[in-house]
């Protein structure tokens, strides 16, 4: 697929300083980075970068941040993620998906909906899962893709994730599609074998859809086309604000003596009626500035600033 940008010959815009996140229904065949620098020049940006990689292999929710929510883009990095699973039964790869050939095939035995049902409510919710050798995980300089592509295997150490539900939608021998949310880090090609292996036989990915980010599970996605008919004015208006993805943080409202040292990044004493909050992280806001950043309560009754957004407006009077 390809968007086409016009730029009269000669005319080269500056880049914008565009600050939201944008949920890009991100194309089959397109990698992530690839995907990053298309929407990157269709909104003539600055700075943007995605969180959370897709395969080229899958589609979805791809969550992009411009400028000052790059700064928060490790939220969505550690975010449950809910996707659509096509997993072929009786088949595995080398690379668990589709992008290398079946190494190993097993007669199917004849499965119910009612068994399948049932192996996907008794998979276990929390379990170690080995991450697959086609991974971008380093091991001595390396991602472990690259090990894989050469011949070689590396072990592995097994990661803790979990799967918070699994919900069977079809299932048409060899074809089992599932719907499932899960924790940071899992891998799915890995869940589909592990789960197959549970019911005696073997797997690899078909197709893969993520259908949602947490917290952004209800919101509507963007595809490159859609964009591609909007003008500029109208691209910016589908931009969510640079906290939509912080709202699992509690917030405080700064009070207005302690907003100029929060902003220079100086600990801030917290009034009485204020520090009774537990510790941890709060995304601050303060009057007539609106989102200041981020910053840790400590039990002392001190606020910490964490990372804060670049705002030269100045505090209203």
């Amino acid at each position: 697929m390809k968007v086409t940008i016009s730029t009269p010959i000669g005319e080269i815009p500056m880049p914008d300083d565009i600050d939201g996140i944008l949920l890009l229904d991100k194309p089959l065949g397109v990698s992530s980075a690839g995907a990053v620098a298309r929407v990157k020049h269709l909104f003539n940006a600055r700075k943007a970068g995605h969180t959370g990689s897709l395969d080229p292999l899958a589609s979805g929710m791809l969550p992009i941040c411009f400028g000052e929510a790059t700064k928060f883009g490790a939220q969505l990095l550690d975010a449950d993620k809910t996707y659509r699973v096509t997993a072929r039964l009786g088949e595995r790869t080398g690379s668990g998906d589709r992008e290398s050939e079946v190494i190993e095939r097993r007669e199917l035995p004849p499965y119910s909906r009612q068994q399948l049902t049932e192996a996907l409510s008794d998979f276990p919710r929390e379990y170690a899962q080995v991450p697959p050798m086609h991974s971008a995980i380093k091991q001595g300089g390396k991602p472990l893709y690259e090990y894989a592509r050469a011949g070689i295997t590396r072990e592995r150490l097994a990661r803790t994730v979990t799967i918070h539900h699994m919900r069977l939608l079809d299932w048409q021998a060899p074809d089992l599609t599932f719907d499932v949310s899960c924790s940071k880090g899992t891998y799915i090609r890995v869940l589909a074998e592990d789960l197959a292996a549970q019911i005696g036989t073997l797997a690899h990915l078909a197709a893969l859809r993520r259908l949602a980010v947490a917290p952004f599970d209800d919101r509507p996605q963007w595809s490159l086309e859609a964009l591609d008919s909007l003008s500029p004015a109208q691209r910016r208006d589908v931009l969510l604000p640079v906290d939509a993805a912080l709202t699992a943080c509690r917030r405080l409202d700064l009070f207005a003596g302690g907003v100029s040292a929060f902003r220079q990044g100086q600990t801030v004493a917290i009034p009485p009626d204020l520090s009774e909050m537990a510790p941890g992280t709060v995304r601050i806001y303060a009057a007539g500035l609106g989102f200041l950043g981020l910053g840790q309560m400590e039990a002392t009754g001190h606020l910490v600033p964490l990372r804060l957004i670049a705002n030269k407006a100045p505090i209203p009077a």
